[in-house]
């Protein structure tokens, strides 16, 4: 039966979703889609993947346009990515993973980790901004911990 669930939900977000340059599938355990909210909710061990890049959580809300175009994903939960910027390999998780195609904007939000597998560079903080486009990044600290920046320095002899 959970196969089965799991197919459906499957299935029932690609009749929700428009046809892209690029596929999206999105595997979970339970699905629920209101289209007056523009939106679907996938919970359950969600994994979605899109080209290389992959996302996990225990719930995911994908929130659409009119077109049916995805304009947010917030991910909850035991929330954890692998994404590819500009030839360079993030891994990440938080309490809450947002992100937002159109600006190309990841977010996260509470408890927050992003490492940056080729150079070992890592960073925590409670909330971290990832801009695709711009390349920049901001990070905030919560009231208890102050950021944590973490990179490796070569040393010249």
């Amino acid at each position: 039966m959970d196969r089965a669930r799991k197919a459906i939900g499957t299935l029932l977000v690609f009749c929700f979703l428009p046809l892209f340059a690029e596929q999206v599938e999105v595997n979970a355990d339970n699905f629920f889609a209101d289209e007056s909210k523009f939106m679907g909710e996938f919970s359950g061990k969600v994994k979605i993947t899109k080209g290389k890049d992959v996302l996990m959580a225990d719930k995911v809300i994908i929130y659409f346009d009119a077109k049916k175009n995805p304009t947010k994903y917030v991910a909850s939960g035991n929330a954890k990515f692998r994404v590819f910027i500009k030839n360079k390999t993030y891994d990440g998780s938080g309490s809450e993973l947002v992100y937002e195609p159109a600006p190309n904007l990841y977010t996260i939000n509470g408890n927050g980790f992003l490492h940056e597998i080729e150079s070992d560079k890592k960073v925590y903080g409670e909330k971290i901004t990832v801009n695709q486009n711009s390349g920049t990044y901001n990070v905030n600290s919560g009231k208890k911990e102050p950021v944590k920046f973490i990179f490796q320095v070569e040393d010249k002899k």
